[in-house]
């Protein structure tokens, strides 16, 4: 038997036996937050058997609180957790995004002290990247941060905020240096959301939810001690966590569980619905219109998803892949909308209800994940973003 096989075969058993009943299927994730009460003593319980593993975030070094898995390992382990439709135990901006860029960036003392705590499942994070005049042209970004001996006072306004008002720290891009071209003078610092500083004010969106803020900063406090990365070049390090990013809403880190778009509540099958909405002949979905539709759809699917594999597989070493994850993400968001516009439109007029009893739990939850869905093109770089950024970097095409 080969290493990974031996490794598979342990993690199968131990998954089996650890595994709480109440951490399987559909349900609550445990996201680090202390704001978050968690409601089902499975979801802690799960998340705090993992970790002691070093399995919240198996491919990080253990001296971090990871499991040092290869690449291999962890989708093997992934795998295996599918194979018993077990929930991911932690899923958070510092599982994903942030602790990956500290691997990189961070120095040794930044990455024991923050690293390790994300791994236990003790703090959530949020993103201070956009400002009302700073989106797209990420680096005209305003945010001031003025040096004031161990620490930064820093004044400015973020917004689109996603989990703000749950999160414990931020990773945020400042100005550190006014008179430096647009963009140098950028510093990548760390900050305790709790904190007479900040104000959290969450965006209702028309999907119903709040997942994005504004985010104001008024004399926050930045200790020097969580600069990441040299003073003025934080641009360097906010585009690296950017590419962790893309990389895995794009799919193609190995992962348990792909975070849906912010508001996507249901999780249908797009064939399932169309034989539920509009009937079957012959075995066959009855309309050819939608018949089309949904086997357009769901080739276009296969294809990416086969895509995905391919490239993380040939990843072998597991660093991120550079300006090729634009292609992913340009893709992986017009791909999201185009599944939520085609369940609605299978459903008809039972795909727009927003609330009552005449519409069931799974059409309500449609609606709204439409109209979540129109924000997917938009966060972590919008198509337009995607796509220059495919033509500069990728094509090498002029500008």
């Amino acid at each position: 038997m080969s290493d990974l096989a031996a490794f598979r075969q342990d993690a199968r058993l131990w998954l089996a036996e650890n595994c709480p009943a109440g951490a399987r299927g559909p349900g609550e994730i445990h996201t680090g937050s202390t704001k978050v009460k968690i409601q089902n003593p499975d979801t802690q319980l799960w998340m705090e058997r993992m970790a002691e593993r070093g399995w919240t975030v198996p491919a990080w070094p253990k001296e971090y609180g990871g499991g040092g898995l290869s690449m291999a390992e962890t989708r093997a382990l992934y795998e295996e957790m599918a194979a018993i439709d077990a929930r991911p135990p932690l899923l958070n901006m510092g599982t994903r995004m942030l602790g990956p860029t500290l691997l990189e960036y961070g120095t040794e003392e930044q990455k024991v002290r923050h690293l390790t705590l994300i791994a236990q499942g003790g703090a959530a994070w949020c993103q201070g990247y956009s400002e009302p005049g700073a989106g797209s042209d990420l680096a005209s970004l305003r945010t001031r941060a003025e040096d004031n001996g161990d620490h930064f006072v820093i004044n400015g306004q973020k917004i689109w905020t996603s989990g703000a008002q749950n999160a414990d720290w931020m990773f945020c891009l400042v100005r550190t240096d006014p008179d430096a071209p647009k963009h140098q003078g950028i510093s990548f610092v760390l900050l305790p959301m709790d904190q007479e500083g900040i104000t959290v004010r969450p965006i209702e969106l028309i999907s119903g939810s709040s997942p994005f803020c504004e985010t104001f900063l008024d004399d926050a406090i930045a200790s020097k001690e969580d600069l990441i990365g040299p003073l003025n070049d934080g641009w360097t390090v906010g585009k690296r966590l950017l590419q962790h990013e893309r990389s895995r809403q794009g799919g193609l880190s190995p992962s348990s569980a792909r975070p849906r778009p912010v508001g996507v509540s249901v999780d249908l099958d797009v064939d399932e619905v169309a034989r539920l909405y509009i009937g079957v002949e012959d075995g066959r979905i009855a309309e050819p219109q939608f018949r089309s539709e949904v086997v357009r759809w769901k080739m276009n699917a296969a294809a990416y998803a086969l895509t995905q594999r391919r490239a993380g597989e040939e990843n072998t070493d597991g660093g991120t892949p550079g300006a090729a994850t634009s292609i992913f993400k340009l893709f992986g968001s017009t791909l999201a909308q185009e599944r939520q516009e085609l369940l609605m439109r299978l459903m008809g007029t039972q795909g727009i209800g927003w609330d009552g009893d005449t519409f069931s739990s799974d059409e309500i939850g449609t609606a709204r994940s439409w109209l979540a869905s129109k924000a997917v093109t938009i966060y972590g770089g919008t198509n337009e973003v995607q796509a220059n950024i495919i033509a500069k970097r990728v094509l090498g095409l002029p500008d």
